[in-house]
This record gives C-alpha cells, sequence and structure tokens, in this order.
C-alpha cells in the first residue's frame, strides 16, 4: 500500500493575502524560536549587495571571524550555511560520512533521532546508543561504545530541546580521537548560552542556529570544522562541471551526494578562491554577522551568566507555583526548562490562554513527552528579568484558571528573589 498524496490546504480567507503582513506582538518563551534583537533585525533591512561585491566579501571575513570567536577556535573553516540549523546538520554530515562508513549516535532526544535519520540517509551504517530521556550519557558510557563499535564519526547534541537536558562534553573529543573518530556536535539549541570551547574539547565540527541563544531569526546555521574534519571533506571535492579548469583534477574520495550542501565546494565559495556556488542570502548573513557582534560585544562569559541566572529564576518560579521541573536538574540546558504539566491542568488549553490572552509562547513537548510537559525558553534577546517575570506571572492566572491550587504571586516573588 503506498502512502496518499496530503490533504490541500484551502485559505480561510482568500481576500486575506492582499493585506500588509502585520503580526500581533509575540512574548517567545518557549524552546526557540524567541524574539529576535532588534539590532538583528535592523542590520537585516540593510541594503542588498552582490555576492562578490568586495564590500560583501568583507563582510563574509568578518562573519568568520566573529564566529571563531563565538565558538573559541581557531579553525580557519568557520562560517554559516544557509538554511536552518537543520540544514547545517545536514551538510556536515553528507560531507563528512563516506556510504558504507560508520556513524554513532549517542541520542538522548528528539534530535539524537534526527542525526540517526540523516545519517542513515547518507548512506552510513548506524549504531545509536539512548540514553533515557531527561539523562545524558557518562563519559564511561560514551567510551564504551566508541570502543566497541569503531566509527569513523560520532555525532551527539550538547543540549536538546526536547528534553532540555544538556550533555557533557569535556574529554569526549580525547576519547573519539583516540579510537580513530572524529566527534560532530549540534550545538544549535546552546550556541551563545553556554560555554561551548571546541578548540580546548577537541570537538571537530559544530553546528549551531540563530534563533535560540544567539537572538536572531531561523534561517542560517553557523559551522566550524578542525583541520582533520576539513581535509576529510575536502578530499571528496569535486568542482562544478561549468566552473571545471582544463587541469582540474578531482579529490580522491567519492563525490558528495548533495550539490547544495557539499561543504567541499561551500569552502571554496568563502574561500579566497571565490568559487561560485549559490547566492548568498545577502539579508541572513547580515543576521548572522550581528548576532555573533552583539555576543562578542557583550562578552561569553556574561552572556553566559545571563542565561544561567534567567534559568535560576525560572525554576525559582516554577516550583514556588508547586510544579515540578522535568528531568536531572544536575544536567538541565541554561535556556530551556521543562516543566511537568501538573494533574487536572489541560496542558494545550493553557499554552492557548498563555498565547492568546497574555501574547506569551510556550512549548509543548515530543513523543514521549508531549501532553506531559511544557518547555519554557530563557534565551538570546529574552533571557531578560522582565521577560522571565511576565512569563511567570501569565502562568499562575492561567494555572489559577485551570483550578489548579497555588499561592498567588509565589512565584514571582521567588525569580525576583532569585534575581536579587
Amino acid at each position: 500500500m503506498t502512502a496518499s498524496l496530503p490533504p490541500s490546504v484551502p485559505m480561510d480567507n482568500p481576500d486575506d493575502m492582499f493585506e500588509e503582513i502585520n503580526p500581533l506582538p509575540r512574548l517567545l518563551m518557549g524552546p526557540g524560536p524567541i524574539n529576535a534583537d532588534p539590532r538583528v533585525l535592523r542590520a537585516m533591512g540593510s541594503q542588498l549587495l552582490g555576492q562578490f561585491d568586495p564590500q560583501f566579501r568583507k563582510y563574509m571575513k568578518e562573519t568568520m571571524a566573529l564566529y571563531r570567536r563565538v565558538f573559541e577556535t581557531n579553525n580557519t573553516w568557520t562560517f554559516v550555511i544557509d538554511g536552518t540549523a537543520r540544514s547545517a546538520i545536514e551538510t556536515a554530515m553528507v560531507s563528512l560520512v563516506e556510504p558504507g562508513e560508520r556513524v554513532l549516535v549517542a541520542s538522548f532526544g528528539r534530535f539524537g533521532q534526527l542525526k540517526t535519520e540523516i545519517a542513515r540517509r547518507a548512506g552510513a551504517e548506524v549504531k545509536v546508543i539512548d540514553a533515557e530521556w531527561g539523562t545524558v550519557f557518562s563519559m564511561e558510557q560514551l567510551e564504551a561504545a566508541i570502543r566497541e563499535f569503531r566509527p569513523a564519526l560520532v555525532a551527539t547534541c550538547q543540549g536538546d530541546t526536547s528534553t532540555t537536558m544538556a550533555q557533557p562534553l569535556d574529554g569526549l573529543g580525547e576519547i573519539c580521537h583516540r579510537y580513530g573518530a572524529l566527534l560532530q556536535v549540534d550545538a544549535t539549541a546552546t550556541l551563545g548560552g553556554m560555554p561551548l570551547p571546541v578548540d580546548t574539547w577537541q570537538i571537530d565540527c559544530v553546528t549551531g542556529g540563530l534563533q535560540k541563544c544567539l537572538a536572531g531569526p531561523s534561517g542560517c546555521g553557523p559551522i566550524t570544522l578542525s583541520d582533520r574534519a576539513a581535509e576529510k571533506i575536502y578530499r571528496r571535492r569535486h568542482i562544478e562541471e561549468g566552473l571545471q579548469a582544463k587541469d582540474y583534477i578531482a579529490g580522491a574520495g567519492r563525490m558528495i551526494a548533495s550539490n547544495y550542501f557539499d561543504l567541499a565546494m561551500v569552502m571554496d565559495y568563502w574561500s579566497d578562491l571565490g568559487l561560485n556556488h549559490h547566492t548568498e542570502a545577502t539579508s541572513m548573513l547580515y543576521g548572522a554577522r550581528e548576532c555573533a557582534r552583539i555576543l562578542v560585544t557583550e562578552g561569553l562569559e556574561k552572556a553566559f551568566a545571563r542565561h544561567a541566572i534567567a534559568s535560576r529564576a525560572v525554576v525559582a518560579g516554577v516550583e514556588a507555583m508547586g510544579l515540578k521541573v522535568f528531568g536531572d536538574k544536575m544536567h538541565k540546558m541554561p535556556n530551556v526548562t521543562g516543566i511537568y504539566i501538573p494533574d487536572g491542568v489541560n496542558g494545550d488549553r493553557a499554552r492557548a490562554s498563555m498565547l492568546n490572552d497574555f501574547g506569551i509562547e510556550i512549548g509543548t513537548s515530543f513523543g514521549p513527552l508531549h501532553g506531559r510537559v511544557w518547555r519554557i525558553g530563557a534565551m538570546g534577546y529574552n533571557a531578560r528579568k522582565d521577560a522571565v517575570l511576565l512569563t511567570l506571572s501569565a502562568l499562575e492566572t492561567v494555572l489559577a484558571g485551570e483550578g489548579f491550587k497555588l499561592n498567588r504571586g509565589a512565584g514571582v516573588d521567588a525569580a525576583l528573589a532569585s534575581y536579587r
């Protein structure tokens, strides 16, 4: 039996498409996206340039230099991928992994499952180790799996927003290299919100996104590659037929299966060779540059502390309301907090009330946590005291309306005391 096409989606009112876009303001306090910093939006409104205009090539080099600071790396190959954070993950996976190579995925949530699917699509022989949702792996567990499977690549998340857990990474790169593996880390949910010293932790490939701790919109994926990873990718270098010189010699490795997500060609595009690949998403590059500039100007340690302070305030507030935080609190991400939906409360109706009555968005979750857990994010531009207090105040009111017994004002008071 074959799958049928999904049903068409008719417009509610076709005349609406002729109206100017003017969305109602929202305070986005879910797991991402969040409200973009106004400075990022202003940068994105700047005049467009051609992709080979000297001004634009200068902005590209500045973006590379800024993201080296964001990633705390000296990696030459540090730039951005045009596409959402998922595009950066897929670009890395399809370019690093040749069909038949072994990939070990350490999965502790939905986005470990995503990396598993991408690796399989790339033709890898994949082994998955799973941590119970709400927990993370010990280094001993990870080393045992690497020693047994002997993968060419180990892939994991630093933070998985589906479970709100953050996997410790210090030491994992050294373990991977000892057994001949590269380490690929998805830091979409954490980049800019918690420490990620790429060189110190010996991580070979890290990908991120703008729409969470970096205070930008979705649509651009920062990436950094160690020399070891870059050399493996460049073995597979193939220049498009229309750009090949007469003396062109292809790389020894197998051609990367995707054209758009071919990192070797993207590296040529970002290099001084400037070989044409795609047309750079000009406005998104402006936004990515501004996200990094704002973070570096603030200072990484100050930004990490701001996210940690907001996290403590959220936890203090929800616990003072009588709610229970989901998962291992010792390994909770600093920018997203999972909260068990209390018995007798309709989780979807409560979220709808937060949105429709207060203009505040919080998240639900996926898979085994769907309908059991809410997720509150305080990150990027929204890792602010006023945003946290407004969200907790609205949640108190909504919970009271659902019949949940709580001491009104206790959550806000506890969060405010945490800030003070």
